[in-house]
């Protein structure tokens, strides 16, 4: 049977990706139950996306010609009861479908109908409500069981869904709810022990793993604080400490001074609009000292706090360290940030010799946080703990050192504290939070050791609130003011310096705390209880030696690294560390290695560390992504099904990825995008990100023995016939569902693909081999050219020169109309280490960044060339930037009217590019010198570019002039095309105001 006579899947013809996109953007906010709150993973996919995905690769098309009539008739009988008996639970878009059918059960015999009831399903059970609803998942679970059943599998058996990449495990947990067996591998020990939990655990136990694990976390809390409670007092009147607040100082170098300088970027405790407080910096010259209150914000304005008559002059409250230099309050000496970190280097960092500067405080029956100096209890306190910490390091008998002593290197960009002493992942932690940690490893140890020995399952999911404590409980956790709580470690995929930190106290009852970890892990285990899966099977195995057997898998779905986007093994050493002082038993076996499999995993990371790997560099990455692409196609059924999340941000690494998958031997058939991330994340502001994940359908190139088909070759001609027709089909699909730019160009690789892929080999009439980078180019040439009809819609594209067709496509491939407001990251706290800021006080270039490749082929599909076009388009190393107006001034009026408009208030907004860098956009609103176009320009462009310089300088008359005794007015293209660019401008920009301001004109100068 070839692939063409199989049974089309949902996914394979059509997806409610909006809905689904919606539904993932929201999960991002959901916490209480989602397994992204069970343990840090980095990157984890969407619950929402994964559960559409699932289901629509695992079900057939009904109006396939081929779909099998057993599962047609129980997709009808399906959707028919769930239109009579359910229509309570779907949300308003499915809505008059259903009720439409509840009225007339006949337009399920519409294979067509069907298949669109089917999809607004996927798109109602993708809500995260909807999760554990028992209709969703009995209606699922009976489809994907008639799929199966349907599709040759044998009865009383389930379709195997495979993971080889599990990670943080929301692909094999949604093929479990959604009634198929899960299969996760991964090679590092952190997401084999979370998937296990998830996967084997959750549904072995039920709800029952939640009430053990809050049994035993109370009991750890009981026997820990127990031992630690000297070393956390609480206040003589009652009051709770819920967090100390530290600043780490230095030495002031300033002539004579010495000073001891907390550093502190600001000092700020409280920062709400009803409530006001924050520390006050006292230099004392004379006594070679600075001293702290605390102060307090009322109606009339500043006092102290334990002196409200006291008031005060309105405080600067700025901090004393900025870009990681430090400026002394006494002497106003700025000591340089190298002699900040050779000072810190000095004393490893600085997490114990750190000053307490405030205690945050809670009292029962009170609301709110209060705030206090330190004493000298407090400080008591904390000498202690140190003693007691030296004390059991020097009698422990465990083969491992107490507090973890294994190397935390440096990776710039990713660990960049070594540069201040911290070189070990025990330097992380005071040495109170090293002895609160240590505790609860020896006492989870003891849990398994005892002589009625935990279960397994039980001390594995112990070790997961293990893992949030420290998160939570390290040197690099900020105190925020605006909701008054400590944050945690990995606000990001990186460990960065933190000067001022907060460290919780872990038996208060405060956020960050013991019994919080626990209730957030047994608040998952409760949530995915109630979706009543059957069990999975969780393997640690590189995806490169799969251990299943040959055509076993009914579908392989998985999100694999991407080059170097996420140091995975790295950043799990953090809690690798701590576990492997906690396990015991058969979980020891995972955690037998000093470190995290690191050698093998498919992570290009000579980038990030070339003295470490040198090997691992995007050659290595791309052999080892085919291999892995290999085993997939290895063990997936010749007649099934496998998608792939892949989200790179430049043309080169999809070209790799679609390389690396067409080698493996797989038909790449469909690609949808679904966004799968927030426009405002940190990880988006700075360095380039898709805004959605785009997943790759396909199909093994195989017999129906499961043999590799190598004997179909294509003829070029051909397939270069049928591309522009299979792209104009589905660009207007993807509009319909407001997919636009560069994800709406991701989106049609897939069908781009189907093509070329089909094929072991492509053909030209001589013989020779066309390769897929070959192939590419002519597919974003067919994508650009039917992008632009999209952008002048049924205008005469032939009409508009290159610079004009160049700028619209340019524009529509950021998808710059979709960006509106600022959103700089003024809400993010600003990071201390120089590797972190560095280049961020540059002035920013106007503009529109692409990668350069991207630009070039762009550029080649609209018969344009860069390099002719260099009055529009700068070009920089890797990067091509579309020139605003502002820039062109020179080019369109001549030298001496050549000023761009300067001083005055700006606005900004942040426009992502999806190939370059982060970029601000937007010019000065400012007043230009006065403007007169002494030559009308060559272009329509170049002309509609001088109108909307006029019109921002505010010369009405000789816009009119050049509108319509000049003529550029009178030439329909000049308004089709600023027409076509105010659409295309982001709304936040002074390009969107001034061409709309030419605009607005015409009808006054009856043009």
């Amino acid at each position: 049977m070839t692939n063409q006579a199989l049974p089309k899947r949902l996914i394979e013809v059509d997806l409610p990706i909006k809905r689904i996109s919606a539904h993932s953007r929201r999960e991002k906010s959901i916490r209480h139950g989602h397994i992204s709150t069970l343990h840090i993973w980095w990157a984890r996919r969407p619950l929402a996306a994964c559960r559409a995905v699932i289901c629509a690769a695992l079900w057939p098309d009904p109006a396939d010609e081929h779909c099998p009539p057993a599962f047609r008739e129980a997709a009808r009988k399906a959707m028919l009861d769930w239109a009579r008996n359910h229509l309570a639970l779907v949300s308003a878009e499915s809505f008059p479908r259903l009720v439409a059918i509840q009225k007339d059960a006949a337009r399920l015999d519409d294979a067509l109908e069907l298949r669109h009831a089917l999809l607004d399903f996927i798109a109602d059970f993708a809500n995260w409500d909807n999760s554990t609803v028992k209709e969703y998942l009995d209606t699922s679970r009976a489809l994907t069981q008639a799929a199966h059943e349907a599709l040759g599998g044998a009865s009383g058996t389930r379709p195997l869904v495979v993971d080889p990449f599990a990670g943080g495990g929301s692909i094999p947990l949604e093929a479990l709810r959604v009634g198929a067996d899960a299969f996760a591998s991964d090679l590092n020990p952190i997401p084999v022990l979370l998937n296990k939990v998830v996967l084997e655990y959750i549904p072995k136990y039920g709800h029952r793993l939640a009430d053990e694990v809050r049994k035993w976390g109370a009991w750890i809390k009981q026997e820990a604080e127990k031992e630690l409670a000297e070393f956390y007092p609480k206040d003589p009147d009652g009051a709770m400490p819920i967090a100390y607040l530290w600043a780490r100082t230095i030495r002031c170098e300033g002539p004579g001074c010495g000073v001891e300088v907390p550093l502190m970027r600001s000092l700020w405790l409280a920062k709400r609009a009803n409530r006001s407080v924050a520390l006050q910096l006292l230099p004392d010259h004379r006594g070679k000292r600075v001293d702290l209150r605390i102060i307090v914000k009322q109606r009339h304005g500043w006092s102290d706090q334990t002196d409200s008559t006291n008031g005060i002059n309105a405080p600067k409250l700025d901090g004393t360290v900025r870009r990681g230099s430090a400026t002394c309050p006494c002497c106003g000496y700025t000591t340089p940030v190298a002699r900040v970190r050779e000072q810190l280097k000095a004393r490893n960092g600085g997490a114990n010799s750190a000053r307490l500067v405030c205690v945050v405080t809670t009292r029962r029956g009170e609301s709110g946080r209060q705030y206090r100096l330190p004493t000298e209890r407090d400080l008591l306190a904390v000498d202690k703990a140190s003693k007691r910490l030296e004390e059991l390091a020097r009698s422990n008998t465990n083969e491992l050192a107490l507090v973890p002593n294994e190397e935390l290197p440096l990776m710039s960009g990713v660990f960049n504290v070594p540069i201040y002493g911290h070189t070990t992942w025990g330097s992380l932690f005071s040495y109170r939070q090293a002895l609160t940690l240590s505790t609860i490893a020896r006492l989870l140890r003891e849990l398994g050791n005892s002589p009625h020995s935990l279960e397994e399952g039980i001390l594995a999911t112990l070790c997961m609130c293990l893992g949030r404590q420290a998160d939570n409980l390290t040197s690099l956790v900020t105190w925020t003011p605006g909701g008054e709580f400590q944050g945690h470690t990995f606000t990001r995929q990186a460990l960065g310096m933190i000067m001022d930190f907060a460290e919780v106290n872990p038996w208060s009852g405060g956020s960050g705390d013991w019994s919080g970890a626990v209730d957030w892990v047994a608040r998952v285990c409760d949530e995915i209880a109630s979706a009543a899966l059957s069990m999975g099977h969780v393997q640690q195995a590189s995806a490169t030696q799969h251990p299943l057997p040959d055509d076993s898998v009914a579908s392989v779905i998985t999100d694999p690294p991407y080059y170097n986007a996420v140091p995975y093994a790295d950043l799990a050493q953090f809690f690798y560390v701590w576990l492997r002082r906690s396990v015991t038993g058969g979980l020891s076996d995972l955690f037998r290695e000093r470190e995290t499999p690191k050698d093998q995993e498919i992570c290009e990371m000579a980038g990030w560390d070339p003295a470490r790997y040198p090997q691992k560099n995007g050659k290595w990455f791309e052999l080892q992504m085919t291999a892995a692409m290999s085993e997939a196609r290895r063990v997936q059924r010749p007649d099934g099904i496998s998608v792939v999340v892949f989200a790179h941000k430049t043309t080169g690494g999809w070209e790799s990825m679609l390389q690396a998958m067409i080698e493996a031997g797989w038909i790449l058939v469909a690609s949808w995008p679904i966004d799968t991330e927030r426009g405002a994340r940190l990880r988006a502001r700075n360095s380039a990100a898709l805004g959605s994940s785009v997943h790759l359908v396909c199909r093994p190139r195989e017999n129906p023995d499961g043999s590799l088909r190598t004997g179909d070759v294509g003829d070029w001609r051909d397939v270069l016939a049928e591309l522009p027709r299979r792209i104009h089909e589905w660009m207007p699909r993807l509009a319909e569902e407001g997919v636009v730019g560069a994800d709406a160009i991701f989106a049609c690789l897939g069908p781009a693909l189907e093509i070329f892929s089909r094929y072991s080999r492509v053909e030209k009439a001589s013989g020779e081999v066309v390769t897929l980078r070959e192939y590419l180019e002519q597919v974003w040439a067919a994508v650009a050219k039917e992008a632009l009809a999209q952008v002048f819609k049924d205008a005469d594209t032939a009409g508009f020169e290159p610079d004009a067709r160049l700028t619209a496509m340019w524009l529509w491939t950021l998808n710059a109309g979709a960006i509106n407001g600022d959103e700089s990251p003024a809400d993010e706290e600003e990071a201390d280490d120089e590797e972190e800021t560095k280049g961020k006080s540059a002035k920013a270039k106007g503009g529109f960044v692409l990668e350069y490749d991207a630009a070039r082929k762009i550029a080649q599909g609209l018969g344009a060339h860069l390099e002719d076009l260099d009055h529009v388009v700068e070009v920089s190393g890797e990067s091509a930037r579309l020139l605003p107006v502002s820039e062109r001034t020179q080019y369109l009026f001549g030298k001496e009217q050549a000023d761009a408009p300067t001083g005055g208030r700006k606005k900004k907004a942040a426009q992502m590019d999806l190939f370059g860098e982060l970029t601000k956009i937007g010019a000065d609103e400012t007043a230009w010198t006065e403007k007169t176009v002494k030559k009308i320009g060559e272009t329509t462009l170049d002309r509609v570019h001088q109108a909307m310089i006029l019109f921002a300088a505010g010369r009405g008359e000789a816009l009119k002039r050049f509108l319509v005794e000049d003529g550029a007015g009178r030439d329909q293209r000049f308004w089709r095309l600023a027409q076509a660019l105010s659409a295309l401008y982001p709304s936040a920009t002074s390009e969107k105001r001034w061409v709309d301001g030419v605009l607005a004109r015409k009808k006054g100068l009856g043009l």
